[in-house]
């Protein structure tokens, strides 16, 4: 019997329940459920819920109002379709959140890897396996404490914090910039010093910390800008300029930079890494909105089957695991080179073992590992420019992760907060020598979007996940086998997903003006433009002086930053109105509350006491609410 219980709809959805009593069952939902009560002849007969308290009372049959039991029927709850399994606030089952949080990581860890190596190679460190040890170690640290802070404290929405483009590119500019180049390599026979030439200097392990101390201290110099934009407020002034017209070029080009990581990794092996990717299409969008059986047990009904969408929510997992398990079967049966020269070496699945062995059981990365810092005006240009295309880069972020998770657009003390953490963090990262900053990776946005995931419980065990990973690198160690052409899957996957979520930031503005098709569209054709002239001209930019010179180069081999300069001065110098531009926001008592999960509460730190929140010092800070609670 199940008198007077509670029926949650998330846990009883298609769920059938014979013989039992509906007298005063309260729902608890966001949605009101469609309810039919069916006798034994399948005659239906419908129930209407109360607005006020939920009650549920029989339409028709009045006879059955009142009783306590109706006999030989089944109480079916069929709920209005869900548009997220788990919404912001929601936790899953603890061990749910660890599947969820490994799924996250293998969609992120990429990123990763390729940022640890790329830093190695800018640094002169290509071939010092014990440096790109500690500095991978690092990132993962980073990254997960950035991603930690940033949903629980920061923004507050479900946001993985990582090595992103925005970074990259300053990163492979600077290593073309004159004084930067690292030129014959080699290694002598004890792997211990690293002998080649840059200039007249011998490259020895004291340089390359030299390298990793100027990158360091021009970082923590740009990380200090970064977290005062957000403190002092200045980011929620920027947003009041910056609309859909300028994020969305300016996001899709920094987007589609990721189109040569995904090459990278899937010209290993384009046939793993297509059935990587359709798996997860099947999953995720064929089968949404469908559910697998499952065997489940409990006291109460014995092993019976339960009806849960599993390939939707572990879609990216299975894929990963389709993929590795193909790449498996192909490195047995030899249909793939085992020749180091060749593509496929990193595509098998047995090529990369020993580095779950040579790696060491622990490491704690720290501040100044790799000893003092130094400053270097054109590697501070180049981050601060990094910090300024991150600072657009989250906002764009924010508001994709906001409409993915079905909940209103953050406000600007929310912004506010969320950018001074990540300049906090970008501070940490110079102090550790990691040599970039954390910024929201969209790829984890998209898998949001094919999961139906949002709980920010799953993102703080991601974050604990990428702690362990640093500290524990045998395990990471793992992880890093992953054959790339899988790798190279899932990215393509996820950032599709997220390209077509930033792209639907210009549902919000008049696409039938000329005025706003013009600008994107020169936007994105500028940005594409000269980055690719800057690529073929190296030597185009001859200023006379060294420093400018690799300044220019590098600010026009940032298609993401071309995109949004241009973007940003036309929307703003070109006549238009605010809602021709989509500059028009609701204000929260105007949104239309039946077209989120949440509202404007997911986005306000629950732990401040309200005599703080009512007093008069509490308003003049800008990453807090200014709302006063009672």
């Amino acid at each position: 019997m199940m008198n007077n219980d509670t029926v949650n709809n998330h846990a009883v959805n298609n769920n059938t329940v014979n013989n039992h009593a509906v007298n005063n069952h309260a729902v608890q939902s966001n949605h009101h459920p469609v309810i039919e009560i069916t006798n034994c002849k399948d005659e239906i007969v419908p129930l209407t819920i109360t607005p006020g308290n939920f009650l549920i009372t029989p339409a028709e049959d009045n006879d059955y109002q009142n009783d306590t039991e109706i006999p030989d029927r089944e109480l079916i709850i069929v709920e209005q379709e869900r548009r997220l399994l788990y919404t912001i606030s929601e936790n899953p089952p603890f061990h749910m959140c660890i599947l969820f949080g490994i799924q996250h990581l293998l969609t992120s860890i990429s990123s990763s890897m390729s940022i640890s190596l790329l830093v190695a190679e800018v640094v002169c460190a290509k071939d010092d396996d014990v440096i790109k040890t500690k500095i991978l170690s690092t990132t993962m640290l980073i990254s997960g404490i950035s991603t930690f802070l940033m949903s629980t404290f920061g923004v507050r929405l479900p946001i993985y914090q990582g090595p992103c483009i925005p970074y990259i590119i300053p990163l492979l500019a600077m290593a073309s910039f004159k004084g930067m180049e690292c030129t014959n390599y080699a290694k002598d026979s004890n792997l211990d010093v690293i002998n080649g030439t840059a200039g007249n200097a011998t490259l020895t392990e004291d340089i390359i910390y030299d390298k990793i101390g100027a990158l360091s201290g021009s970082l923590i110099a740009a990380g200090i800008l970064h977290f005062l934009i957000g403190l002092t407020g200045l980011v929620g002034t920027i947003t009041r300029y910056l609309g859909p017209i300028t994020i969305a070029p300016a996001m899709t080009l920094v987007a589609m930079s990721f189109y040569t990581i995904a090459v990278s990794f899937s010209e290993k092996h384009w046939g793993v890494a297509a059935v990587t990717t359709i798996t997860g299409i099947i999953l995720a969008l064929y089968l949404n909105g469908r559910n697998s059986p499952l065997p489940a047990y409990n006291k109460k009904r014995g092993f019976h089957i339960k009806w849960y969408p599993v390939h939707t929510v572990f879609s990216i997992l299975i894929s990963i695991a389709v993929g590795w398990i193909l790449s498996a079967i192909l490195t047995v049966t030899g249909a793939m080179s085992d020749d180091e020269e060749h593509g496929h070496h990193y595509a098998r699945t047995d090529s990369r073992n020993e580095i779950i062995y040579n790696s060491p059981w622990f490491y704690l990365p720290y501040p100044g590992q790799f000893g003092g810092v130094s400053f270097s005006v054109a590697a501070f240009i180049s981050f601060f420019v990094g910090t300024l295309m991150s600072v657009v880069d989250s906002i764009g972020d924010y508001n994709a992760t906001s409409r993915v998770c079905c909940v209103p657009p953050p406000p600007p003390h929310a912004v506010n907060r969320g950018i001074f953490v990540e300049g906090v963090m970008s501070l940490f990262a110079g102090t550790t020598g990691a040599c970039h900053a954390t910024v929201s990776f969209g790829g984890n946005i998209g898998a949001i979007g094919v999961t139906k995931v949002a709980s920010r419980r799953t993102f703080q065990v991601l974050a604990l996940l990428y702690v362990i990973f640093a500290l524990v690198l045998k395990v990471s160690a793992f992880f890093i086998t992953i054959p790339y052409p899988v790798l190279g899957g899932t990215l393509i996957l996820s950032f599709g997903i997220f390209i077509g979520l930033i792209l639907s930031n210009l549902q919000f503005v008049d696409l039938n003006s000329t005025r706003n098709l013009a600008i994107v569209g020169l936007a994105i054709l500028l940005g594409l433009m000269l980055p690719y002239w800057s690529a073929q001209n190296q030597n185009g930019i001859q200023t006379g002086n060294a420093y400018v010179d690799n300044v220019i180069l590098m600010l026009i081999s940032n298609g993401g930053f071309i995109g949004g300069f241009v973007a940003f001065v036309l929307d703003n110098t070109v006549p238009g109105t605010l809602k021709e531009r989509g500059l028009l926001v609701a204000k929260e008592h105007e949104l239309d509350a039946t077209i989120f999960e949440e509202g404007f509460e997911v986005y306000e730190l629950p732990w401040i006491p309200n005599c703080i929140k009512n007093s008069r010092i509490y308003k003049y800070v800008p990453i807090f609410s200014k709302r006063k609670e009672g």
